[in-house]
Protein backbone atom coordinates (compact mmCIF):
# COMPACT_ATOMS: atom_id res chain seq x y z
CA UNK A 1 0.00 0.00 0.00
CA UNK A 2 1.50 3.77 -1.15
CA UNK A 3 1.29 6.46 1.14
CA UNK A 4 2.18 10.20 0.86
CA UNK A 5 2.67 13.46 2.15
CA UNK A 6 -1.11 14.18 3.33
CA UNK A 7 -0.84 10.76 5.21
CA UNK A 8 2.31 11.81 7.17
CA UNK A 9 0.18 15.08 8.13
CA UNK A 10 1.18 17.51 5.88
CA UNK A 11 -0.92 19.27 3.50
CA UNK A 12 0.62 21.53 0.55
CA UNK A 13 -2.72 22.57 -0.88
CA UNK A 14 -3.38 24.26 2.85
CA UNK A 15 0.10 25.68 2.68
CA UNK A 16 -0.45 27.38 -0.73
CA UNK A 17 -3.93 28.13 0.39
CA UNK A 18 -2.56 30.42 3.15
CA UNK A 19 0.00 31.86 0.74
CA UNK A 20 -2.74 33.10 -1.81
CA UNK A 21 -4.66 34.73 1.40
CA UNK A 22 -2.15 36.77 2.89
CA UNK A 23 -0.84 37.95 -0.39
CA UNK A 24 -2.66 41.24 -0.10
CA UNK A 25 -1.51 42.30 3.39
CA UNK A 26 1.69 41.28 2.76
CA UNK A 27 1.44 43.68 -0.36
CA UNK A 28 1.82 46.62 2.21
CA UNK A 29 4.52 45.78 3.84
CA UNK A 30 6.75 46.69 1.32
CA UNK A 31 9.79 49.50 0.61
CA UNK A 32 10.88 50.78 -2.49
CA UNK A 33 14.11 49.37 -2.00
CA UNK A 34 12.59 45.67 -1.93
CA UNK A 35 13.14 43.68 -5.19
CA UNK A 36 10.48 40.74 -6.70
CA UNK A 37 12.18 37.22 -6.99
CA UNK A 38 9.85 35.33 -9.35
CA UNK A 39 11.07 32.31 -7.79
CA UNK A 40 10.24 33.13 -4.08
CA UNK A 41 13.07 31.54 -2.80
CA UNK A 42 14.61 34.48 -1.38
CA UNK A 43 13.65 38.26 -0.31
CA UNK A 44 15.52 40.98 -2.38
CA UNK A 45 16.59 44.26 -0.80
CA UNK A 46 18.51 46.67 -3.14
CA UNK A 47 21.69 47.43 -1.07
CA UNK A 48 22.49 50.51 -3.37
CA UNK A 49 19.63 52.73 -0.85
CA UNK A 50 22.82 52.36 0.95
CA UNK A 51 24.76 54.24 -0.29
CA UNK A 52 23.94 57.37 0.79
CA UNK A 53 25.31 56.49 4.13
CA UNK A 54 29.16 57.58 4.85
CA UNK A 55 30.07 53.95 6.88
CA UNK A 56 26.17 52.04 6.92
CA UNK A 57 26.27 49.38 9.99
CA UNK A 58 23.87 46.57 9.24
CA UNK A 59 21.99 46.15 12.46
CA UNK A 60 20.29 42.74 12.91
CA UNK A 61 17.76 41.40 15.59
CA UNK A 62 16.05 37.79 16.15
CA UNK A 63 12.99 37.30 18.60
CA UNK A 64 9.61 35.48 19.06
CA UNK A 65 6.41 36.54 21.60
CA UNK A 66 7.13 33.35 23.96
CA UNK A 67 3.68 31.94 25.28
CA UNK A 68 1.75 35.02 24.21
CA UNK A 69 1.02 32.65 21.52
CA UNK A 70 -1.05 29.98 23.84
CA UNK A 71 -3.59 32.84 25.14
CA UNK A 72 -4.20 33.53 21.43
CA UNK A 73 -4.63 29.57 20.53
CA UNK A 74 -6.84 29.66 23.20
CA UNK A 75 -8.81 32.19 22.93
CA UNK A 76 -8.51 31.59 18.63
CA UNK A 77 -7.64 35.20 18.07
CA UNK A 78 -4.42 35.39 15.81
CA UNK A 79 -3.75 38.56 13.90
CA UNK A 80 -2.25 40.36 17.06
CA UNK A 81 0.31 38.32 17.72
CA UNK A 82 2.50 39.06 14.37
CA UNK A 83 2.30 42.58 15.18
CA UNK A 84 3.88 41.79 18.57
CA UNK A 85 6.77 39.78 16.91
CA UNK A 86 7.45 43.21 15.12
CA UNK A 87 7.31 45.27 17.96
CA UNK A 88 9.56 42.82 19.82
CA UNK A 89 12.42 42.10 16.86
CA UNK A 90 12.24 45.60 15.16
CA UNK A 91 11.97 47.97 18.29
CA UNK A 92 15.06 46.02 19.11
CA UNK A 93 17.10 47.46 16.38
CA UNK A 94 15.51 51.17 17.28
CA UNK A 95 17.78 51.17 20.40
CA UNK A 96 21.03 51.35 18.85
CA UNK A 97 19.42 54.34 16.27
CA UNK A 98 18.98 51.96 13.27
CA UNK A 99 16.17 52.25 10.76
CA UNK A 100 14.24 49.45 9.93
CA UNK A 101 14.84 48.00 6.66
CA UNK A 102 12.97 44.53 6.52
CA UNK A 103 11.92 41.77 8.11
CA UNK A 104 11.33 37.57 7.50
CA UNK A 105 9.26 35.10 9.42
CA UNK A 106 8.90 31.66 10.61
CA UNK A 107 5.51 29.97 11.81
CA UNK A 108 5.66 26.43 12.73
CA UNK A 109 2.28 24.78 13.04
CA UNK A 110 0.79 21.18 14.03
CA UNK A 111 -1.58 21.81 11.33
CA UNK A 112 -2.13 24.47 8.40
CA UNK A 113 -4.89 26.06 8.74
CA UNK A 114 -5.14 28.71 6.13
CA UNK A 115 -7.34 31.05 7.61
CA UNK A 116 -5.56 31.12 11.34
CA UNK A 117 -1.78 31.48 9.02
CA UNK A 118 -3.03 34.26 6.87
CA UNK A 119 -4.26 36.02 10.39
CA UNK A 120 -0.95 35.47 11.70
CA UNK A 121 1.14 36.92 8.65
CA UNK A 122 -1.28 39.44 7.81
CA UNK A 123 -0.76 40.57 11.37
CA UNK A 124 2.78 40.66 11.12
CA UNK A 125 2.74 42.88 8.17
CA UNK A 126 0.48 45.38 9.47
CA UNK A 127 3.48 45.54 12.33
CA UNK A 128 5.72 45.94 9.60
CA UNK A 129 3.86 49.07 7.66
CA UNK A 130 3.69 50.61 11.33
CA UNK A 131 7.43 49.88 12.24
CA UNK A 132 8.33 51.26 8.12
CA UNK A 133 10.04 47.85 7.00
CA UNK A 134 8.96 45.91 4.36
CA UNK A 135 8.01 41.92 4.96
CA UNK A 136 10.40 40.61 2.73
CA UNK A 137 9.66 36.85 2.98
CA UNK A 138 8.94 33.98 5.51
CA UNK A 139 8.81 30.14 6.30
CA UNK A 140 5.57 28.10 7.54
CA UNK A 141 6.26 24.73 8.52
CA UNK A 142 3.54 21.79 9.49
CA UNK A 143 5.16 19.75 12.00
CA UNK A 144 2.29 17.07 12.43
CA UNK A 145 3.14 14.67 15.45
CA UNK A 146 5.49 17.43 17.19
CA UNK A 147 3.23 20.17 17.89
CA UNK A 148 -0.50 19.40 17.82
CA UNK A 149 -3.09 20.63 15.09
CA UNK A 150 -3.67 23.93 17.08
CA UNK A 151 -0.82 24.48 18.19
CA UNK A 152 1.65 26.93 16.68
CA UNK A 153 5.26 29.28 17.67
CA UNK A 154 6.33 32.49 15.66
CA UNK A 155 10.00 34.01 15.07
CA UNK A 156 11.44 36.62 13.13
CA UNK A 157 14.40 38.11 12.10
CA UNK A 158 14.88 41.75 11.12
CA UNK A 159 17.91 44.40 9.79
CA UNK A 160 18.39 47.75 9.71
CA UNK A 161 21.31 50.54 8.80
CA UNK A 162 22.43 53.08 11.03
CA UNK A 163 25.51 55.25 10.67
CA UNK A 164 28.47 54.72 12.14
CA UNK A 165 29.11 57.66 13.89
CA UNK A 166 25.24 58.37 14.67
CA UNK A 167 25.14 54.68 16.94
CA UNK A 168 23.26 55.15 19.82
CA UNK A 169 24.59 53.08 23.51
CA UNK A 170 25.90 53.49 26.98
CA UNK A 171 29.23 55.39 25.65
CA UNK A 172 27.27 58.43 24.80
CA UNK A 173 25.27 58.77 28.10
CA UNK A 174 26.33 61.64 30.76
CA UNK A 175 25.37 62.08 34.04
CA UNK A 176 22.85 64.55 34.30
CA UNK A 177 20.58 63.27 31.68
CA UNK A 178 16.86 63.51 31.38
CA UNK A 179 15.58 59.57 31.02
CA UNK A 180 11.86 59.49 29.28
CA UNK A 181 9.38 56.91 29.97
CA UNK A 182 7.31 56.00 26.62
CA UNK A 183 4.31 54.25 27.75
CA UNK A 184 3.16 50.74 26.80
CA UNK A 185 0.11 49.79 25.47
CA UNK A 186 0.41 47.05 28.25
CA UNK A 187 2.14 43.46 29.09
CA UNK A 188 3.59 43.47 25.34
CA UNK A 189 5.20 39.89 25.10
CA UNK A 190 7.31 39.06 28.17
CA UNK A 191 6.10 37.78 31.05
CA UNK A 192 3.87 35.24 30.02
CA UNK A 193 4.54 32.08 31.54
CA UNK A 194 3.87 33.97 34.87
CA UNK A 195 0.68 35.05 33.73
CA UNK A 196 -0.18 31.35 32.45
CA UNK A 197 0.47 30.01 36.31
CA UNK A 198 -1.51 33.09 37.79
CA UNK A 199 -4.25 31.92 35.21
CA UNK A 200 -3.40 28.16 36.42
CA UNK A 201 -3.62 28.37 39.99
CA UNK A 202 -5.69 31.22 41.00
CA UNK A 203 -9.58 31.88 40.20
CA UNK A 204 -8.71 33.92 37.38
CA UNK A 205 -9.45 33.36 33.53
CA UNK A 206 -9.61 34.60 30.19
CA UNK A 207 -12.91 35.44 30.21
CA UNK A 208 -12.89 37.20 33.57
CA UNK A 209 -13.40 40.91 34.17
CA UNK A 210 -11.80 42.44 37.05
CA UNK A 211 -13.54 45.68 38.30
CA UNK A 212 -10.39 47.30 37.21
CA UNK A 213 -10.27 46.01 33.76
CA UNK A 214 -13.16 47.77 31.00
CA UNK A 215 -13.10 44.68 29.01
CA UNK A 216 -12.19 40.46 29.44
CA UNK A 217 -8.84 39.58 31.33
CA UNK A 218 -8.36 37.59 27.85
CA UNK A 219 -8.68 40.55 26.00
CA UNK A 220 -6.32 42.75 27.77
CA UNK A 221 -3.63 40.40 28.01
CA UNK A 222 -3.73 39.68 23.99
CA UNK A 223 -3.40 43.68 23.55
CA UNK A 224 -0.85 43.91 20.58
CA UNK A 225 2.68 45.54 21.12
CA UNK A 226 3.44 48.88 20.40
CA UNK A 227 5.72 49.48 17.96
CA UNK A 228 7.99 52.74 18.95
CA UNK A 229 10.47 52.14 15.79
CA UNK A 230 9.55 55.38 13.99
CA UNK A 231 8.59 57.33 17.36
CA UNK A 232 12.95 56.60 17.98
CA UNK A 233 14.28 57.65 14.72
CA UNK A 234 12.31 60.60 15.05
CA UNK A 235 13.75 61.24 18.32
CA UNK A 236 16.90 60.83 16.78
CA UNK A 237 16.45 62.98 13.74
CA UNK A 238 15.78 65.77 16.07
CA UNK A 239 19.05 65.60 17.92
CA UNK A 240 19.67 65.12 21.63
CA UNK A 241 19.06 61.28 22.12
CA UNK A 242 21.86 59.31 23.89
CA UNK A 243 20.78 56.17 23.72
CA UNK A 244 16.83 54.37 24.07
CA UNK A 245 16.54 50.92 26.25
CA UNK A 246 13.31 48.37 25.03
CA UNK A 247 11.83 47.29 28.03
CA UNK A 248 11.31 43.39 27.72
CA UNK A 249 12.29 40.87 29.69
CA UNK A 250 14.03 41.27 33.01
CA UNK A 251 12.27 44.49 33.81
CA UNK A 252 12.52 48.19 33.51
CA UNK A 253 15.74 48.58 35.99
CA UNK A 254 17.71 46.02 34.15
CA UNK A 255 17.19 46.85 30.60
CA UNK A 256 17.71 50.23 31.07
CA UNK A 257 21.08 49.25 32.98
CA UNK A 258 21.77 47.76 29.66
CA UNK A 259 22.15 51.13 27.83
CA UNK A 260 24.62 52.83 30.68
CA UNK A 261 28.35 52.71 30.83
CA UNK A 262 29.69 51.65 34.22
CA UNK A 263 30.42 54.93 35.44
CA UNK A 264 27.16 56.11 35.60
CA UNK A 265 23.67 55.40 37.04
CA UNK A 266 19.87 56.16 36.31
CA UNK A 267 17.28 57.28 39.15
CA UNK A 268 14.25 56.15 38.38
CA UNK A 269 10.69 57.21 40.28
CA UNK A 270 7.97 55.42 40.58
CA UNK A 271 5.88 57.90 41.35
CA UNK A 272 6.44 59.29 37.78
CA UNK A 273 3.24 56.79 36.65
CA UNK A 274 0.64 54.35 37.24
CA UNK A 275 0.85 51.30 35.87
CA UNK A 276 -1.61 49.93 33.40
CA UNK A 277 -4.37 48.50 35.96
CA UNK A 278 -3.96 44.60 34.63
CA UNK A 279 -0.33 44.45 36.40
CA UNK A 280 -2.22 45.19 40.23
CA UNK A 281 -4.64 42.49 38.80
CA UNK A 282 -1.55 39.89 38.35
CA UNK A 283 -0.05 41.21 41.46
CA UNK A 284 -3.25 40.70 43.58
CA UNK A 285 -4.28 37.56 42.40
CA UNK A 286 -1.23 36.20 42.15
CA UNK A 287 0.13 37.23 45.41
CA UNK A 288 3.29 38.58 43.54
CA UNK A 289 5.62 40.38 45.75
CA UNK A 290 6.54 43.93 43.86
CA UNK A 291 9.99 42.21 43.30
CA UNK A 292 9.19 39.73 40.78
CA UNK A 293 6.77 42.25 39.15
CA UNK A 294 9.72 44.68 38.29
CA UNK A 295 11.67 41.91 37.24
CA UNK A 296 9.10 40.20 35.21
CA UNK A 297 6.65 43.13 33.72
CA UNK A 298 7.48 46.40 31.86
CA UNK A 299 4.91 47.68 34.48
CA UNK A 300 3.84 50.33 31.62
CA UNK A 301 7.09 51.31 30.43
CA UNK A 302 7.59 49.72 26.81
CA UNK A 303 10.80 52.19 25.93
CA UNK A 304 12.78 54.83 27.57
CA UNK A 305 14.97 57.94 26.14
CA UNK A 306 18.30 59.15 27.51
CA UNK A 307 18.17 62.66 26.40
CA UNK A 308 20.43 65.35 26.97
CA UNK A 309 18.69 67.70 29.44
CA UNK A 310 18.17 70.86 27.15
CA UNK A 311 16.36 68.14 24.69
CA UNK A 312 14.44 67.08 27.12
CA UNK A 313 11.13 69.12 26.59
CA UNK A 314 11.37 69.32 22.61
CA UNK A 315 11.37 65.22 23.03
CA UNK A 316 8.51 64.94 25.19
CA UNK A 317 6.24 67.67 22.69
CA UNK A 318 7.45 65.37 19.89
CA UNK A 319 6.32 62.49 21.75
CA UNK A 320 2.91 63.76 22.45
CA UNK A 321 2.46 64.79 18.31
CA UNK A 322 3.22 61.13 17.71
CA UNK A 323 0.38 59.97 19.98
CA UNK A 324 3.31 58.43 22.29
CA UNK A 325 2.25 59.07 26.42
CA UNK A 326 5.82 60.08 27.46
CA UNK A 327 7.00 61.51 30.77
CA UNK A 328 10.55 62.53 32.93
CA UNK A 329 10.92 59.04 34.30
CA UNK A 330 14.24 59.97 36.14
CA UNK A 331 17.54 61.40 35.46
CA UNK A 332 21.44 60.04 35.51
CA UNK A 333 23.90 60.32 37.99
CA UNK A 334 27.32 59.41 38.09
CA UNK A 335 27.79 55.77 39.58
CA UNK A 336 28.70 52.36 38.43
CA UNK A 337 26.50 51.54 35.88
CA UNK A 338 23.26 50.74 37.11
CA UNK A 339 19.53 51.72 37.19
CA UNK A 340 17.16 51.61 40.23
CA UNK A 341 13.55 52.46 41.37
CA UNK A 342 12.56 54.32 44.24
CA UNK A 343 9.66 53.64 46.47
Amino acid sequence: MSTSYEAAGVDIAAGERAVELMKARVAKARRPEVVDDASGFAGLFDASALLRYRRPLLATSTDGVGTKVDLARRLGIYDTVGHDLVGMVIDDLAVCGAEPLFMTDYVACGKVVPERIADIVGGIADGCAIAGCALVGGETAEHPGLLEPDEFDIAGAGTGVVEADALLGPERVQAGDVVLGMASSGIHSNGYSLVRHILATTGLTLESQPQELARTLGEELLTPTRIYAQDCLALTRMGGVRAFAHITGGGLAANLARSLPTRVDAVLRRSSWTAPPVFDVLRGHGDVLQAEMDKTFNLGVGMAAIVAPDHADAALRLLADRGVPAWVLGETVEGNGTATLDG
